[in-house]
């Protein structure tokens, strides 16, 4: 290793060789989550390829990267929620947050790898009965049930990208039909557009074009916010108000986020003036992931 000294952390029994397994890490050949602590921060890696989860040691509760931050958003449009359900546990960065800062609201998470829950003990996430980790996969899960869910996070990742069997249209379908009247599903889209545009069209076409998609400042998270209701416009200046209030309660520059969710709509805008079709998005007006550094 060159700088400053880390410590690399893995589910393996104590007498495991750890030079054998270093090297299976840099390789790219070590098939279960790791951990990479530096003193400072601890984050979650499948690979080296990208941080799945940061938490900051000294703000164990503290949103450390950025798409989480923007993923929070939801607040802007579900101020109290009852119920918001989960997809991807990670380091428990989201989980954490609303656990602490929404005190009334119930927390599912459904995670499918054993391995993932196992660590969520080194990433301080609450043993709370309000707070539900379910080992499953979201795509047998979401069917389940319908109508019980306020806010959908979507956030499930494996080492190459989104969970490959989000790719579906019924997976989709299946999480429009978990929210209740009024609900949204905020999804977490990585990496570059080549990658995630089909499962933007599903998104599209399961919640019939009522969505938006923000960037992440700084990285390559795309955040799309799908919305159950109907004829639902955007009122930039109640947002304006609603963020300016939710910044005195939260921990969060709410203007920022709502900021580059107005870009996100001009941009919409004009890409739909350009085809002649109208958003369903209407104004007043007219990330996981970083790569890591382990060496």
């Amino acid at each position: 290793m060159s700088g400053d000294p880390v410590k690399v952390r893995v589910l393996e029994p104590a007498q495991s060789d750890p030079v054998g397994l270093y090297e299976q890490i840099l390789a790219g050949r070590y098939a279960r989550p790791f951990i990479i602590d530096d003193g400072e921060t601890r984050q979650l890696l499948f690979s080296l390829d990208f941080i799945q989860s940061s938490m900051r040691i000294d703000d164990p509760f503290a949103l450390d990267i950025a798409y989480t931050r923007k993923m929070m958003a939801f607040l802007l449009f579900a101020p109290n929620p009852g119920h918001v359900l989960m997809v991807g546990l990670g380091g428990g960065s989201l989980a954490k947050f609303c656990h602490r800062h929404l005190p009334r609201t119930r927390l599912t998470v459904v995670e499918i790898d054993p391995d993932v829950i196992a660590l969520r003990g080194e990433f301080n996430v609450p043993d709370d009965q309000r707070l539900a980790i379910i080992q499953d996969d979201a795509t047998d899960f979401l069917p389940a049930a319908e109508g019980d869910t306020d806010v959908l996070l979507l956030d499930g990742f494996d080492s190459k990208g989104i969970a490959p069997r989000f790719l579906d249209r019924g997976f989709y379908r299946a999480a429009h039909r978990r929210l209740r009247p009024g609900g949204l599903l905020v999804a977490n889209f990585a990496g570059p557009r080549k990658f995630w545009s089909r499962h933007l069209d599903l998104l599209n076409e399961a919640f019939e074009g009522r969505v938006q998609v923000g960037t992440v400042p700084g990285g390559d998270n795309h955040i799309a916010f799908a919305f159950v209701e109907t004829g639902i416009p955007l009122d930039w200046e109640q947002l304006e108000e609603r963020a300016e209030t939710l910044a005195e309660q939260f921990p969060l520059d709410f203007s920022a986020i709502l900021e580059s969710l107005h870009e996100g709509a001009e941009l919409r805008w004009a890409k739909a003036a350009s085809a002649k079709a109208l958003p369903f998005i209407k104004t007043k007006e007219s990330h996981p992931c970083r790569k890591s550094t382990l060496t």
